[in-house]
């Protein structure tokens, strides 16, 4: 698949998305003005919707048109409004590793929340860093989101390692990443690089691995306590699908010992 090719088909998806989100938008708002009651509801921007957005054929009632929030978006946003081990209320320093507009404003507005936003090649964040070399000293922060990152990073291991470094005792990190449950290894091949097998082998194209039920395995290997926890499972079927959840949505988080 050339870069060309690549452009054409991302253009084509984030258009077709553009257009959902402007139909969807605009019906809302007339079955809203109805008095309709039976609409779904994104917790991450607190708007009703009459549908979320399909991302493809088979991954269909996805993304909030408002604030472009996918399940794992919401997953979390419910579980923090929930979890009170997972206090944002207290004073707390935050870093946020390739930031999700749909989480960000959400932490950017809270006053009592140090926020830092940081990736590698987005240069509107606070700090551009390589999370395998993150420039902060030990134990700096309280909290730490990077979600669907590491699946990206060749050496996933030392990113580890540094996230669990300048994570402060006592604090928690985020790190969900896409697992194939069927699998109970991860996959990874360094030799594998083109952006066509990438996407063949690990299901995009800029992924380095597919992680298997073994991921909170590596993570217990560099330090990190692991809890696993499942919004979808504590809701009625009901909420669930008013939500946009996924059954299979586990978070993962990290936490690292006195």
């Amino acid at each position: 698949m050339s870069n060309f090719n690549q452009f054409v088909i991302k253009s084509k998806r984030c258009m077709r998305v553009g257009l959902s989100k402007i139909r969807i938008q605009i019906k809302t708002s007339i079955i809203k003005n109805l008095g309709n009651e039976n609409l779904y509801f994104c917790p991450c921007c607190g708007h009703y919707l009459t549908k979320f957005i399909d991302w493809s054929d088979s991954y269909r009632n996805v993304i909030c048109p408002y604030c472009d929030s996918q399940p794992r978006h919401r997953s979390l946003t419910l579980l923090l409004k929930e979890k009170s081990n997972l206090d944002l209320n207290k004073p707390i320093k935050m870093l946020h590793i390739a930031p999700e507009s749909s989480l960000t404003k959400n932490f950017a507005c809270s006053e009592n929340i140090e926020y830092i936003t940081a990736d590698l090649n987005n240069s509107s964040v606070d700090v551009q860093l390589d999370i395998t070399q993150i420039p902060y000293d030990d134990n700096t922060f309280d909290v730490i989101i990077c979600n669907h990152v590491l699946e990206h990073i060749l050496d996933d291991r030392q990113a580890m390692r540094e996230l669990l470094r300048v994570l402060k005792p006592n604090g928690w990190a985020s790190l969900q990443v896409p697992i194939a449950s069927e699998r109970e290894k991860t996959f990874e091949d360094a030799t594998i690089t083109s952006p066509e097998d990438r996407l063949r082998n690990f299901g995009q194209e800029d992924h380095v691995r597919w992680y298997g039920r073994d991921y909170p395995d590596r993570l217990k290997e560099v330090g990190f306590s692991i809890t696993i926890e499942n919004m979808a499972q504590s809701l009625s079927s009901e909420k669930v699908e008013q939500y946009g959840l996924r059954s299979e949505e586990d978070l993962y988080f990290g936490t690292k010992a006195q």
